[in-house]
């Protein structure tokens, strides 16, 4: 059974900094592109960060700079190492991977498994 399962989140100040992850089971996280997405209240979900097969990274333009996702394909484990925190990262965060040849944000909406999310509070 493929599942994705986040955690790390929780709330810190602003200038503040979290860690999440996201442990895949079911298949081989190396495999595909995998990707963090982030949901705030009253907001579509939005692409922050994805990392390919071979570990080539793209980011949102909001997060470049403070935001680093990796992987541990040992651990079959996903990380977003998340600095210098404001409040508008607040949001439900995502972990999804996605089995389409190109790794791109949008190839996730319409081939992406998604997990239940963990939620960051950012308090200014």
């Amino acid at each position: 059974q493929v599942q994705l399962e986040e955690s790390g989140g929780g709330s810190v100040q602003a200038g503040g900094s979290l860690r999440l992850s996201c442990v895949a089971s079911g298949y081989t996280a190396s495999r595909t592109c995998m990707g963090w997405f982030r949901q705030a209240p009253g907001k579509e979900r939005e692409g922050v960060a994805v990392i390919d097969r071979d570990g080539t990274t793209s980011y949102a333009d909001s997060v470049k700079g403070r935001f680093t996702t990796s992987k541990d394909n040992a651990k079959n484990t996903l990380y977003l190492q998340m600095n210098s925190l404001k409040p508008e990262d607040t949001a439900m965060y995502y972990c999804a991977r996605s089995w389409t040849a190109n790794c791109r944000v949008r190839d996730f909406w319409s081939n992406g498994f998604w997990g239940q999310g963990t939620q960051v509070t950012v308090s200014s």
